[in-house]
């Protein structure tokens, strides 16, 4: 199956979850590790390097959002995809998964027809700029092919949704992407997000680069202006 080589680490606390969850995605071909606790995850994603990873965020010993921020910390996980499952289904829980960098979130309790669907959409999604041409400004570069950014010669560490959302808008200098366009070419029409979900990455990626590169056109979008 095509799924065979993919990697997925699943943390989770609740036994009778991690059976389901590995049960459901081992059946679509996938390989699956398990993981009870936040230490036993850092320890098994930097051991294993998985393709995707779905952390509880109410785990033992470090929690979800505590385990996905320390992952995308490090170099190696910036372009690993995260999935939260967890049981806080208000909306400031998931900004704050968001803000983490986490790329979708699934709350209990889950269906695992659905948790698949989630799994496979963001798998559709691994796919890199068409343009892989480097883009260059004064005190910016952005190289598509290495999934790297520089800012006033220091390299920044951007997440995967982070940096396709600087690179779709930068692509176009000038031009304002309206939000369903922005949602629909970085996220795509598989994963269900709100309009707070791009104001959170917007928010990151002026953080990080440390420059207000990004302008926001009220009531329509966003633009890349340098």
């Amino acid at each position: 199956m095509e799924n065979k080589k993919k990697k997925i680490l699943i943390a989770d606390d609740e036994p009778d979850i991690l059976e389901i969850v590995h049960y459901n995605l081992a059946k679509e071909g996938f390989q699956v590790l398990m993981a009870k606790d936040g230490d036993e995850a850092l320890a098994k994603a930097r051991a294993e390097h998985p393709d995707l990873i779905i952390l509880d965020i109410m785990m033992p010993k470090k929690n979800g959002v505590e385990v996905c921020g320390i992952l995308r910390m490090q170099p190696d996980f910036k372009d690993t995809m995260i999935i939260f499952l967890t049981a806080l289904n208000d909306e400031n829980a998931q900004v704050k998964g968001f803000e983490t960098g986490a790329d979708d979130y699934v709350t209990k309790p889950i269906s695992p027809k659905v948790l698949v669907s989630r799994v496979n959409a963001l798998f559709r999604r691994i796919v890199k700029p068409a343009d892989n041409k480097v883009l260059q400004f004064e005190n910016l570069v952005i190289d598509p092919e290495k999934f790297e950014v520089i800012a006033r010669g220091v390299q920044v560490i951007l997440a995967k949704k982070e940096f396709e959302l600087l690179h779709l808008l930068a692509a176009r200098p000038g031009r304002v992407f309206l939000r369903n366009e922005i949602l629909n070419q970085v996220w795509g029409n598989d994963v269900i997000v709100g309009d707070r979900t791009i104001d959170v990455h917007i928010r990151k990626v002026r953080q990080k680069l440390g420059m207000d590169c990004i302008t926001t056109v009220k009531g329509v979008g966003y633009k890349f202006d340098i």
